[in-house]
């Protein structure tokens, strides 16, 4: 029996010891896998530490430098941040340290918002490629030749991974819609004419061209096309039923997700890059006329505006009533997300019209200074 107990003693001190050694257990649901979330509207649920009262008290946790420019969005999965750099290289950092864990040289820029999912995380280079890497080493599963820049964020969904090409050639630019086979970098479909980061919802990808498209995921037939505007850079955000989208010609469009019938739409000073962030019934969104807007998502009505001043082109994110959005004067700001007040803002330096993410109480963003950012409270806070 003395043998016994002392045997059960090891085990327990073992298990006790594993679970210290590794990071606390966290709802994976609150993980932030690609630039809309998997909920296509940059709005986390299930932030529960950050809120109104205690984001003021945000610090600088830490900064790790790539060696050059971030321009997109990371991803933060299991404790680690994914995140892309113009230095060719696709990084993951320890969420709380920002100690690298490893790297992985795509040949090209990378400035495609990284995408993660079932333990592969997946990042677009300049060099045409789709890389498929283990998350937890970085070791290349499959890569993919487009033909075209793969410059805008990485879309995963039902075992495919969906992403937009650029064939930017002087005379013409170009663009295609591929899905990809997740496991085997298979090609599945392939659209032309196609410019924005893709959404996915509900079996269909909705992209921006100069109309805003809607593809079956499974084999990129038509759907539905709708409502000509200008350019669509902005990637549309899905939630409730309703496509939201941004145009060149100044306007947020809110569009029917089965048919593409318009239901509303808002005008601002000056062309809409920003991608929309939906939560509680109200969509987030930056103009050019360097205002953030907050409308209701269901008539378009005006709720609140405020002016970041610049070009507002860094896309919302939204998490446990605050909105979080980035300026190009390096100013980041957390915003009250009823009435749009500021409640924190800290200057980075360098362009921050990089789009923020929000996971277990931090908030991580890059910068055209090189630099990965990650904010949180103070113990006791």
């Amino acid at each position: 029996m003395k043998h016994i107990r002392i045997l059960v003693l090891i085990l327990c001190a073992c298990f006790v010891s594993v679970s210290l050694g590794q990071q606390p257990a966290r709802d994976s649901r609150a993980d932030w896998t690609e630039f809309h979330r998997t909920n296509m509207t940059r709005w986390n649920p299930y932030e529960h530490v950050l809120n109104v009262h205690n984001v003021g008290h945000l610090r600088l946790l830490w900064s790790y430098n790539t060696g050059a420019q971030v321009y997109d969005s990371p991803a933060v999965v299991n404790g680690v941040v994914y995140v892309a750099s113009a230095d060719s290289n696709l990084y993951a950092l320890n969420a709380r340290t920002g100690a690298k864990l490893w790297s992985y040289s795509t040949g090209d820029v990378a400035e495609s918002s990284p995408a993660v999912a079932n333990g592969v995380v997946y990042v677009g280079s300049d060099n045409y490629n789709v890389y498929a890497l283990g998350a937890d080493t970085g070791t290349l599963l499959w890569r993919y030749h487009t033909g075209g820049w793969v410059n805008t964020p990485l879309a995963v969904a039902d075992g495919m991974v969906f992403v937009s090409a650029c064939y930017c050639f002087a005379n013409a630019d170009v663009a295609y819609m591929y899905a990809l086979n997740a496991k085997t970098g298979h090609k599945l479909w392939r659209d032309g004419g196609l410019y924005s980061s893709p959404a996915v919802a509900n079996g269909v990808v909705y992209v921006g061209s100069d109309k805003v498209y809607a593809l079956n995921a499974k084999t990129g037939a038509l759907l539905w096309n709708s409502y000509p505007a200008d350019d669509l850079l902005s990637s549309p955000a899905v939630a409730n039923g309703v496509v939201y989208v941004g145009s060149d010609d100044k306007n947020l469009y809110a569009l029917n997700a089965s048919t593409g019938a318009l239901l509303w739409s808002y005008t601002t000073g000056d062309r809409v890059d920003s991608s929309p962030a939906v939560a509680n019934g109200v969509v987030y969104v930056g103009s050019r006329d360097g205002n953030v807007y907050a409308l209701d998502a269901s008539t378009g009505a005006k709720v609140w505006s405020y002016a970041i001043g610049g070009w507002a082109d860094s896309s919302p994110a939204v998490a446990n009533g605050v909105v979080y959005v980035g300026s190009p004067d390096g100013e980041q700001y957390a915003l009250n997300a009823k009435t749009g007040h500021k409640l924190w803002s800290y200057r980075i330096g360098g362009g921050a019209v990089q789009s923020p993410v929000v996971v277990n109480g931090a908030v991580y963003v890059g910068s055209e200074n090189h630099n990965v950012y990650a904010f949180g409270l103070k113990k006791g806070r």
